[in-house]
C-alpha cells in the first residue's frame, strides 16, 4: 500500500479478547427520496461494513474499528448502527463466499515478535448483520494490505504488503482461522520509483524497495491464486492445492509490468477470460487475456484513468466493474477522481467520463447490493462520497452525501432477508 509517508509500527492495546456486537436496529432513514434505476433494489435489508486505519497501525488513522451501517436502499443514505472497537487497523476486509463469516487485515508490524501483522475472523449473524469475534491470527509479514478468502471456503489469503509475503491460512469449520498452510516470500530486481508514462508532472511515488504485495485473490474459477505485486512490478499466478492450501508456480510464473507502474489491484470480466489490471504509479489499466486452462496473462491494451488534460501528482487507487459488466470504474488519489470507462464486447476500454470524489484520497469503491450506488471510502477527508448510477450509460451523478467516518479504506456489502426465520441456521 503506497504512501507519502513512512509505514510506522503501532502497539496493539488492548487487541485480544472477544465482543459480540448487539442486533442492528430496524431500518429508520428517511424513505422518502426515490433514486432512478431501482429495478434491482434487494428485498430485507442491505448492511455496509466499512473498515479503515485506526491509531493502532499506518499511517496512524482517526478510525476507531469495523463501522457496521444500514443502507437505505431508495436514497443509498448510509446511517451508523454501531462499531467494532476491539481490533487495529482493519485496513481490508471480505465477506467469506457464504457471507456467513467476515475476515479483516490487521494492517501493524506488532503482532508478535517476528514483526508480523495479523488477520481477525468473525462470525456474521444472519438475522442482524452483528460480529462476533471468533479468533486473530498472524498474518505471516508486516503490514498486510489485502486479503480473500478462496471459492471453496477452505482457505484465507493475504498479502502482506511491507513484510513482502504472501500466506495461506486454514479455515475451520466454525469460521475461525488455523494454522498456515503456506507462507511465499517474493523477490526480485529493484525497480524504479517513477514509470516512464507517468502523467505530466507526477510527483508521487510508490515504493519499489522491495516486494510488496498489494493483492492475492484467485480466478474465477478458483483454480490460480494472482498476486498484485507493487514493489517488483509483476503479477504472480499460482496453482492451489485444493488440499493442503501449497501454492506452485504456474507455467508463467508471473508476468512483468511497465517497470515502476506498481501494479496494485485488479479484476476479472465475467467470463473470466478477461482481466483489468490496475496499476496505482503510472494511474493505468492495463487490460489481458487470461487463460483459465494455464492461468497465462497477455495484456492486451492499456488506458489512463485520468483525462489526457490532466496535469499533477496522482496515484490510482481502487478498480470495479458494474454489475452487468458494461462499465469499469477506478478511483485516484491526490487527483481526487473517478473514472468510468465503457467496456466493448471484445474487453476493451473507453474512456467515457471523469467525476470529482467530492472528497480527498479516495481509496476502494463499491456498489451496492443493487447496483444503483458506487461508494468511495476517502481515506484523507474521513468520510464516504455516493453516486448514483446510470445503468444505461454508466455515468455517475454525486448524492451530496457524506457519510462522517475516521480513515476510511474498504467496504463489504450484506444483504439479510426480510424473514429471519427464514435464514438457514449459522
Amino acid at each position: 500500500m503506497t504512501h507519502s509517508f513512512s509505514r510506522r509500527a503501532f502497539g496493539l492495546g488492548s487487541f485480544a479478547g472477544a465482543l459480540t456486537v448487539a442486533g442492528l436496529p430496524a431500518q429508520a432513514a428517511d424513505d422518502t427520496a426515490k433514486a432512478p434505476s431501482q429495478d434491482a433494489t434487494p428485498t430485507g435489508r442491505t448492511i455496509c461494513y466499512v473498515g479503515g486505519y485506526t491509531k493502532h497501525g499506518p499511517p496512524g488513522g482517526n478510525g476507531d474499528g469495523i463501522s457496521v451501517f444500514e443502507m437505505n436502499q431508495k436514497t443509498g443514505i448510509l446511517t451508523h448502527q454501531t462499531t467494532f472497537t476491539d481490533i487495529a487497523s482493519p485496513s481490508y476486509i471480505t465477506l467469506s463466499p457464504d457471507r456467513r463469516f467476515l475476515y479483516a487485515v490487521n494492517e501493524i508490524s506488532d503482532f508478535d515478535t517476528t514483526h508480523s501483522g495479523a488477520v481477525t475472523a468473525f462470525k456474521v449473524d444472519q438475522a442482524t448483520g452483528g460480529l462476533t469475534k471468533l479468533n486473530t491470527v498472524a498474518s505471516g509479514g508486516a503490514d498486510p494490505a489485502h486479503l480473500s478468502v478462496h471459492p471453496s471456503g477452505r482457505f484465507v489469503m493475504v498479502a502482506n504488503y511491507t513484510g513482502g509475503t504472501v500466506g495461506i491460512l486454514h479455515v475451520m469449520a466454525d469460521g475461525s482461522l488455523g494454522r498456515m498452510v503456506d507462507l511465499i516470500h517474493n523477490s526480485g530486481p529493484r525497480m524504479p520509483d517513477r514509470a516512464a508514462d507517468n502523467p505530466p508532472g507526477n510527483f508521487a511515488i510508490s515504493d519499489h524497495s522491495s516486494a510488496h504485495p498489494h493483492m492475492v485473490k484467485t480466478d474465477p474459477g478458483g483454480k490460480f491464486v494472482l498476486v498484485m505485486d507493487a514493489g517488483l512490478d509483476r503479477v504472480y499466478v499460482w496453482t492451489i492445492n485444493l488440499e493442503t492450501g501449497k501454492l506452485t508456480p504456474a507455467a508463467v510464473p508471473f508476468t512483468t509490468m511497465t517497470p515502476g507502474s506498481a501494479p496494485r489491484h485488479y479484476v476479472f470480466g465475467a467470463d473470466g477470460r478477461k482481466l483489468y489490471l490496475l496499476c496505482e504509479q503510472d494511474s493505468k489499466v492495463v487490460v489481458a487475456d487470461f487463460d483459465p486452462r494455464t492461468g497465462n496473462i497477455a495484456p492486451k491494451q492499456t488506458v489512463s484513468t485520468v483525462t489526457a488534460h490532466f496535469r499533477g501528482s496522482t496515484l490510482a487507487a481502487g478498480i470495479v466493474l458494474s454489475p452487468d459488466g458494461r462499465f469499469l470504474y477506478a478511483s485516484n488519489r491526490l487527483g481526487d477522481s473517478l473514472a468510468v470507462f465503457q467496456v466493448a464486447k471484445d474487453g476493451s476500454l473507453t474512456l467515457v467520463d471523469e467525476i470529482w470524489t467530492h472528497a480527498d484520497y479516495g481509496r476502494s469503491l463499491m456498489f451496492d447490493p443493487s447496483g444503483s450506488y458506487l461508494y468511495v471510502a476517502n481515506q484523507r477527508s474521513d468520510s464516504i462520497t455516493s453516486f448514483r448510477v446510470d445503468k444505461t450509460t454508466g455515468k455517475i451523478s454525486f448524492t451530496w452525501d457524506f457519510t462522517p467516518i475516521g480513515s476510511p479504506t474498504c467496504f463489504e456489502f450484506l444483504t439479510i432477508p426480510a424473514d429471519p426465520a427464514g435464514v438457514s441456521p449459522s
